[in-house]
């Protein structure tokens, strides 16, 4: 064998379909494209992406900051340094933390942040707690409890 023998298989290479060529040949005429409009013209049909003037889905979408929350859960949030003013083993939930006057608008149920440093023993009622939060409550000798 031979550089100068090499040869593709036999039925490997096939002979193109010359369209277009007159009826005779087969694929005459509209050489298979079927008959006027934007298909059967030459060059490209559409580019990729186009949807016939209606606005194409790679420009609905919205870009960048990610896809919004759709049912987000909105919390009257506060942290773990706010609680600190209050005097050991109180039972804190939103409605006593009103009532201090540490909170004055309600958004939503309450959440507990880690942010500050806490001292006193609580016993903590939220809807939810961070990790930080609830590590620094239980550190300090108080409790949590989440509220459904």
């Amino acid at each position: 064998m031979r550089l100068n023998d090499v040869k593709p298989q036999k039925g490997s290479k096939k002979r193109r379909r010359r369209v277009g060529r007159g009826i005779s040949a087969g694929q005459g005429a509209s050489a298979g494209l079927g008959m006027r409009g934007q298909k059967s013209r030459s060059g490209s049909g559409t580019r990729p992406g186009f949807e016939g003037g209606q606005q194409p889905l790679y420009r609905r979408v919205p870009k960048l900051k990610g896809f919004p929350v759709v049912n987000r859960k909105i919390y009257t949030t506060i942290n773990v340094e706010k609680l600190s003013s209050l005097p050991a083993n109180t039972e804190v939930t939103l409605e006593s933390l009103r009532t201090a006057g540490i909170l004055t608008a309600v958004k939503g149920p309450l959440k507990i942040l880690g942010n500050g440093e806490l001292g006193v023993a609580l016993n903590v009622k939220a809807a939810a707690f961070t990790g930080q939060a609830r590590s620094k409550i239980e550190a300090a000798g108080g409790s949590c409890q989440v509220l459904e």
